[in-house]
């Protein structure tokens, strides 16, 4: 029997960062434009081949982002690269894209935090309008930074909440600088209603994913898969209905699973943890939204029943206004009521 198109199934994409969500041709064309040189790495070897389980690695992984960043120059570029997010997000059955962006690291371009951060609400309100996708930013602090820019950084987002700032983040490498040292950051976020959402259970193990909970208070976690490391925490991410976001390419591509089908998807779903699935980075790992969807069924066996209820729990999980999770919930129940096609899915784009 023909496969339903995972492109027409509605969903939400909660893991997807700024600067990588931007198309490689994109990144080609604002480099010629601002005659940033870029290595080979970001050109003719692109996908670049990455690990992150070491510190050589990780550097690797952070050089190639902060100059990709680099080609970011001007509000042109902002808003192209918010628009085209949208455009990809339309073309993959996202309705919903909440975009995390620290915007102390592009500051110093634009003007400042505060500058910065009214060109990207500006311009994802431009991107929502244009593509009918609803975009919420969660904006991120920088765990390898001091935890008062982290604290900065929650006021700078608070003062947004209900204005298209939707959530507070904790990304870089987890294993400098632990999550517990930002809980007075969180604390901020927190209490003017923005959700929680660290990145956390990647790099290390369930220790971090519990310093996620406890310290942060974490409405979900990014990443969180090395939870199944430990089953009774895994219980309880179930239990607190914590959702997971789950990037399998990334992990794939920083090693921290060897393939796609290490990475633990099946026994998270089982356990009933809520799972997003997410790209992370597709200018960097080479693949977007739908495809990971496609790895699940390929290589996890989900049928279409089980598709569909990792797209709910993407839906239910994200920020998006109830009426937006109806409409969307609703597409995912008239999806499994169509009869398998031979619409093209995102299997047509994997090598």
């Amino acid at each position: 029997m023909e496969a339903r198109s995972i492109t027409a199934l509605p969903k939400a994409h909660l893991h997807v960062h700024f600067t990588g969500s931007m198309r490689h041709s994109t990144l080609v064309q604002l480099a010629d434009k601002h005659r940033v040189h870029l290595p080979d790495a970001l050109v003719e070897e692109w996908p670049p081949r990455l690990r992150a389980t070491d510190e050589r690695g990780w550097f690797r992984f952070q050089r190639l982002y902060d100059i990709a960043r680099s080609v970011l120059r001007d509000e042109d570029d902002v808003r192209r690269l918010l628009r085209e997010a949208a455009e990809d997000e339309a073309a993959e059955g996202s309705g919903w894209l909440e975009i995390q962006v620290d915007p102390s690291g592009y500051a110093g371009r634009f003007g400042g935090v505060t500058a910065f951060t009214d060109l990207v609400m500006d311009a994802t309100r431009e991107a929502a309008a244009a593509t009918g996708v609803g975009i919420g930013v969660i904006v991120a602090a920088n765990r390898t930074r001091h935890p008062l820019d982290a604290r900065t950084l929650a006021r700078l987002a608070a003062q947004y909440a209900g204005r298209g700032v939707v959530g507070f983040g904790l990304s870089n490498d987890e294993r400098r600088g632990r999550a517990y040292d930002f809980d007075r950051a969180f604390a901020i976020a927190k209490r003017a209603g923005l959700l929680s959402v660290p990145h956390g259970g990647e790099l290390l193990g369930p220790a971090s994913v519990r310093a996620c909970l406890d310290g942060l208070g974490a409405d979900r976690i990014g990443h969180g898969v090395r939870v199944v490391e430990d089953p009774a925490l895994m219980d309880t991410v179930a239990a607190r209905g914590v959702t997971l976001e789950v990037c399998p390419s990334s992990n794939v591509g920083l090693g921290v699973y060897g393939a796609a089908g290490d990475v633990p998807l099946r026994r998270l779903f089982e356990a009933g943890v809520p799972i997003a699935l997410g790209a992370d980075d597709p200018l960097l790992f080479g693949s977007r939204l739908a495809v990971q969807y496609e790895l699940a069924r390929r290589d996890h066996g989900f049928t279409d029943d089980e598709l569909a209820e990792l797209a709910r729990s993407s839906i239910r999980g994200s920020a998006a206004p109830a009426e937006t999770q109806k409409r969307l919930l609703d597409g995912v129940d008239a999806w499994l009521g169509t009869r398998p096609g031979t619409a093209r899915t995102a299997a047509d784009e994997m090598e």
